[in-house]
């Protein structure tokens, strides 16, 4: 039928969650299309009564994306059984989800937006879209460090090996990386690699997106130029 589309990609244009958190929550049965339960793979015609758990789904019609100083101890998951998740942290008055993760301990930007296709051409690790980080271990920095991280770091516990990346020292125990991936943990195994301890991780940059001088717990719009910019750098967006 003209005009129908997945299920996943139906919920995350919706601005409920992102397309991988939609599989999840589809397998355990929290969403009805005319009151059957969906499956995996199935298609949603217009007119269609979409339920998830008990909230009504509908199109999203303005198009949000937020760019939030995420602190430590908030998760970014929209799963609202997790008490700290980052959606009633920052009780924005429409419905947006976090872009990707930074870990409960981390702190710094995440985007937040109800755009599911701007969200999954962020995540997708082979877009290399770079996100900057500032780190401070638990030692003094040596060379041999810097120049270790920068070079691909084997992680045993994820059998993958991280691509090369941009590593500058910025104080005694500090450094700026630029990643173009997302392992989970990922800079906190590389470091624990070559036996250094994180001991702050902030994330000052994804994309063109800057963190700037945003307070801790604060959001902004990402809208004009900025907007723009980020949109150019996405190969399957307009």
């Amino acid at each position: 039928m003209e005009g129908q589309i997945r299920i996943n990609k139906y919920l995350s244009e919706a601005g409920v969650c992102s397309r991988r958190e939609a599989d999840r929550q589809i397998e355990k049965g929290a969403v009805t299309i005319n009151g059957r339960t969906a499956a995996m793979g199935d298609k949603v015609a217009p007119g269609d009564l979409v339920m998830y758990g008990n909230q009504r789904v509908s199109p999203e019609g303005e198009a949000i994306l937020l760019a939030v100083n995420k602190p430590p101890g908030i998760v970014c998951t929209s799963e609202k059984r997790e008490s700290d998740n980052i959606v009633d942290f920052l009780g924005y008055p429409k419905r947006v989800y976090p872009i990707g993760r930074l870990d409960k301990t981390s702190h710094g930007l995440i985007l937040m937006t109800n755009q599911g296709e701007i969200a999954n051409q962020i995540m997708r690790s082979r877009n290399y879209h770079e996100k900057e980080y500032i780190v401070k271990v638990n030692k003094d920095i040596s060379e041999n460090f810097l120049k270790n991280m920068s070079g691909g770091v084997y992680l045993e516990e994820l059998d993958a090996t991280t691509r090369p990346c941009t590593v500058e020292r910025v104080g005694r125990r500090a450094f700026r990386i630029i990643l173009t991936q997302g392992l989970n943990r990922q800079i906190r195994r590389m470091c624990e690699q070559f036996e250094y301890r994180v001991m702050d991780l902030k994330r000052v940059r994804i994309m063109n997106i800057r963190l700037g001088d945003l307070k801790e717990g604060a959001y902004r719009r990402v809208e004009g130029k900025e907007l723009e910019e980020l949109l150019a750098q996405l190969p399957n967006t307009p």
